[in-house]
């Protein structure tokens, strides 16, 4: 058995297929690159440029000033109007989440075998009621600091 394997690999290394060598190795020349003083001058004013776009690209966009300050201070009071009366919402979400517990504790006390299925239940529904009150303090973040 052992020389019926001997035989094989001696009979695979030889039917390998023979990787072709080169005969021989060609120097590359490292070339030196001269610039003149004129295509340095253009790379300079390329530069110049594309550091003037991206730094115009990346500055922040200035706010519409309004002429008053009374225009001003009625704007910021109607965002904090507009925030607060958007966060009311979050005051439903913890509403939500209390009766979807309370759900949970009643439904235990009813039947008490059922307690991990009633609270896999309970926490998709914490996580639907969450969700919202999430969307809404969204909303009102928006209603702020747009």
């Amino acid at each position: 058995m052992a020389s019926t394997r001997v035989l094989a690999s001696r009979l695979a290394s030889q039917m390998a297929p023979k990787v072709a060598r080169p005969a021989l190795r060609v120097q590359v020349a490292k070339r030196t690159i001269t610039t003149s003083p004129l295509q340095t001058l253009k790379r300079q004013q390329m530069n110049s440029v594309l550091n003037a776009t991206t730094r115009n690209a990346f500055q922040t966009v200035q706010k519409r000033g309004y002429q008053s300050e009374i225009a001003q201070a009625m704007v910021e009071v109607s965002k904090n109007l507009g925030m607060g009366s958007a966060a009311i919402g979050l005051t439903g979400a913890g509403i939500g989440i209390g009766l979807v517990f309370a759900a949970l504790l009643n439904g235990v006390a009813r039947n008490p075998a059922l307690r991990g299925q009633l609270f896999s239940y309970a926490i998709l529904g914490f996580a639907f009621v969450e969700a919202i009150g999430l969307f809404d303090l969204m909303v009102a973040l928006m209603a702020k600091f747009t």
